[in-house]
């Protein structure tokens, strides 16, 4: 009899173990927001019926060694669907990407490719990274429309994340460089400079509105101002991520 309980207990700590094995060790998540990435497109709405991606831009996570959109996954293969015209940001030689990340694990590098060639590889040696993290990456003379795969590795699994950003190098894409450029005015020396007024209040903060830099939310009873563009998703509530909000 207690050699049959030993054995039923040692096969149940077999099973669990098992099952803890199974479970992924990565719980980070991330993507790049800016330059806008395919799914930050989805996320904010500015491509349409991009399927489950919408809700969850910060999924594409998928095996290392990987050189494409969707991570493999295929409720994510509208990313790599190069017949939806995906908007192109107008950029110069020289990009800065900066990633949100919705959790943070310890990273050995991040890569960025356009085509077969990878033009910048950043080494965190391990290290767990910020809410945010930017890279300026040279785009080596090239110009034109030009599609970047930008790689996340995950250092203690097997794991990446991958984002895509589509870019028009040298000007004439879709985007302006810059959407609010101020305007050249001549001011009556006697006349004081008129004030811009800040941007609205945007009301409670709520999963899936999209935010501006400078509008304002109340969440908790508190008010919070929003320091990066992005669409809003549940475990993105102003006081889990300040390098989305700030408190006022």
């Amino acid at each position: 009899m207690r050699r049959t309980v030993v054995l039923a207990l040692t096969t149940v700590a077999a099973v669990l173990s098992a099952l803890v094995v199974a479970v992924p060790a990565a719980q980070a998540h991330g993507y790049i927001s800016s330059p806008p990435s395919r799914q930050a497109l989805c996320a904010q709405g500015r491509v349409a019926n991009c399927g489950q991606i919408q809700y969850e831009p910060q999924s594409v996570e998928g095996p290392k060694g990987l050189r494409n959109c969707h991570a493999n996954i295929g409720h994510f293969a509208v990313l790599s669907d190069e017949s939806r015209n995906w908007p192109a940001t107008s950029v110069g030689n020289s990009v800065t990407f900066n990633w949100v990340l919705t959790a943070r694990h310890s990273t050995s590098t991040w890569e960025y490719y356009i085509g077969n060639s990878r033009i910048a590889v950043f080494d965190d040696g391990g290290r767990q990274p910020g809410a945010t993290v930017s890279h300026n990456v040279s785009m080596g003379g090239r110009t034109g429309r030009q599609k970047l795969l930008a790689v996340w590795n995950i250092a203690d699994t097997a794991n990446a994340f991958y984002a895509c950003v589509d870019l028009q190098i040298g000007g004439g894409g879709s985007n302006p460089p810059n959407p609010n450029p101020t305007p050249t005015r001549t001011v009556n020396p006697t006349t004081p400079p008129p004030t811009t007024a800040p941007p609205p209040a945007g009301g409670t903060w709520q999963a899936g509105t999209s935010y501006q830099v400078g509008s304002q939310v109340t969440y908790g009873g508190a008010t919070y101002r929003c320091r990066q563009a992005h669409t809003a998703i549940a475990g993105w509530e102003p006081p889990n991520v300040a390098a989305l909000w700030q408190r006022v």
